[in-house]
């Protein structure tokens, strides 16, 4: 897998294959799809996000957004039927960590360049970031409890001396 249109396409499909399996139209969840074959945020996506207390990480406001404390990043894409899986998931942990760690969404496909900062290949890809810097990385669907198990770890102080100052 060479040319990155082949890299999409090969995730597209595996995207469409587990969204199948779980049982998702299209792979969209609560989205629908435009005329394009992108999915198109609803109302109701955009009102559980700023409830859930998360922040969306763009190209433009992601080193701001994540460059102090600990912040939870979820690589994702619209079409990627495991982030779909994933979406509530963060939701949730985002809710449970208000005010301690900051939960963000970075759409890969309208953040390419972070993306590729993080050498993000697959999707779902969450990785923890401490003061702005990567301290985790896990890639797939993750449970709820083990995202707030890690985002305590790194809130609770250095237990090896990396990021002490």
């Amino acid at each position: 897998m060479g040319r990155p249109e082949e890299r999409v396409a090969c995730r597209l499909a595996a995207c469409v294959a587990m969204a199948a399996w779980a049982g998702m139209t299209n792979g969209c969840g609560n989205g629908q799809l435009n005329e394009g074959g992108n999915v198109k945020t609803t109302k109701k996506d955009a009102e559980i996000a700023r409830e859930a207390h998360e922040v969306t990480l763009t190209d433009v406001n992601f080193s701001a957004e994540t460059g102090k404390g600990v912040v939870l990043v979820d690589f994702w894409a619209p079409w990627c039927g495991p982030c779909r899986m994933q979406g509530p998931i963060i939701e949730k942990a985002a809710a449970a960590m208000a005010g301690q760690a900051k939960v963000g969404k970075c759409n890969v496909d309208e953040a390419p360049k972070s993306a590729e900062q993080f050498g993000v290949r697959s999707i779902p890809t969450l990785v923890v970031l401490k003061d702005g810097k990567e301290v985790e990385r896990f890639v797939g669907v993750q449970q709820e409890a083990a995202l707030i198990a890690v985002l305590k770890k790194h809130l609770g102080g250095d237990t090896d001396g990396e990021h002490a100052k």
